[in-house]
């Protein structure tokens, strides 16, 4: 019930100047309509006047006269009328304020709600893990990078097994196309022969072994 009635005391206190501004606003208009109503009956008697000036001087008084009461109540009702807009002007005015007042204090409140117990310490403590993680993250990409899985093979023993599949595809060719290694034929001849001729063949072998893996190479090579 205390809620209740403190709620209602606030809507009140809310718009109690939208109220005030309203019959301020009434009041004018009022007073605006008397003011134009005075000035049409203060340009009647100046007619009148301008009228009788010759012919009746006592009516041209008498309506000089009424114009002029005209003129004071005239004068009082501007008075009025500008009073009336400055205490609009100042409600407004402060009614603005308020508001705004208002709404800097529920958005203290609301930052103070989202910062909770947040302080500039905490929030440098944070950063600095978030670049201990990032640096973390950067080396553990390094060493990922740097370090291939696998010990890699000696260069050496590459190209020993590479010489060795070379000399196998040779010797396939040639059992292919039915050449005779330069060896076998050397082992045919005569022993005497085949001793005044053994350094000459053996040069002519590894010259025709040369040509032949050459040749696979360039085959490989366009293959």
């Amino acid at each position: 019930m205390w809620s209740w009635f403190g709620g209602q005391a606030a809507q009140k206190r809310k718009e109690a100047p939208k109220n005030a501004i309203l019959t301020l606003r009434g009041q004018l208009e009022m007073l605006q309509k008397r003011e134009k109503h005075l000035e049409t009956q203060m340009a009647e008697h100046d007619a009148v006047a301008r009228k009788f000036i010759s012919t009746n001087k006592n009516a041209a008084k008498a309506a000089l006269r009424r114009k002029k009461l005209h003129e004071k109540n005239h004068e009082s009702t501007q008075a009025q009328i500008a009073q009336l807009e400055q205490q609009i002007y100042s409600i407004e005015a402060a009614n603005i304020n308020q508001e705004t007042l208002n709404a800097m204090k529920e958005a203290g409140t609301a930052m103070a709600q989202i910062h909770g117990k947040l302080t500039i310490d905490k929030v440098d403590e944070t950063m600095d893990k978030l670049r201990d993680q990032h640096q973390l993250s950067q080396e553990i990409a390094n060493a990922i990078t740097n370090n291939p899985i696998g010990e890699q093979p000696d260069e050496d023993e590459l190209e020993a097994e590479l010489e060795g599949l070379e000399q196998e595809a040779i010797d396939v060719r040639m059992l292919k196309t039915g050449t005779v290694p330069v060896a076998d034929q050397i082992n045919r001849l005569p022993a005497a022969a085949n001793g005044e001729i053994k350094g000459k063949v053996r040069q002519t072998e590894e010259e025709d072994e040369e040509a032949e893996l050459e040749k696979l190479r360039a085959e490989m090579a366009m293959g």
